[in-house]
């Protein structure tokens, strides 16, 4: 009896093992994928922001809704905006890679229209935890805006992982009905 009981547990153990690695290779490949997206991210996010910075046009339009909303200045209203728009970007180019690469096996490496949509709405969250994080880190605690954003980089990192890992590329039983819609 003793000798099944340390073979199951053995068996448990090299089960539990190799659907950790199998978690940390995912995630290694998510963060690799991540880096690519991070350069995409950040690129846009300057454009963006100096882009901004130099229209007359664009700050007149921040002021206008910081006067309205009585939300902040319209330097922070530029901030959202610039990040907003590097974050649509990005997540697009993720939702594409992570498909590809890092979620391929439940993927099927196909792109669906469903499957896009969840990672957006889940990559809310990482948005949220990366416009907060920056906020903090450039208004409040007044750390160059570079340094802002990269670590609002990495606060997303860990909120993306998490839900695109046990939320969005879970593994699911489809029904025979249900194909998905690719993109």
């Amino acid at each position: 009896m003793t000798g099944v009981s340390r073979y199951h547990q053995a068996r448990a153990k090299l089960a539990a093992g190799w659907r950790n690695r199998a978690v940390s290779l995912k995630a290694l490949a998510f963060g690799l994928v991540g880096v690519v997206n991070t350069v995409v991210d950040y690129g846009v996010f300057l454009l963006a922001r100096a882009a901004f910075e130099n229209s007359p046009a664009a700050l007149g339009a921040f002021a206008s809704v910081s006067h309205s909303c009585q939300c902040g200045e319209a330097s922070t209203i530029a901030l959202i905006a610039a990040n907003t728009i590097s974050w649509i970007v990005a997540v697009s180019g993720s939702y594409v890679m992570n498909s590809s690469i890092t979620f391929a096996a439940e993927s099927g490496r196909k792109l669906k229209w469903r499957a896009y949509f969840a990672f957006v709405a889940s990559g809310v969250a990482g948005w949220l935890a990366n416009t907060a994080t920056l906020l903090v880190a450039a208004q409040v605690l007044l750390l160059p805006v570079w340094l802002a954003k990269a670590i609002a980089i990495l606060a997303s990192f860990v909120v993306n992982f998490s839900l695109s890992h046990f939320v969005v590329f879970r593994v699911r039983t489809t029904p025979a009905g249900d194909a998905g819609k690719d993109v």
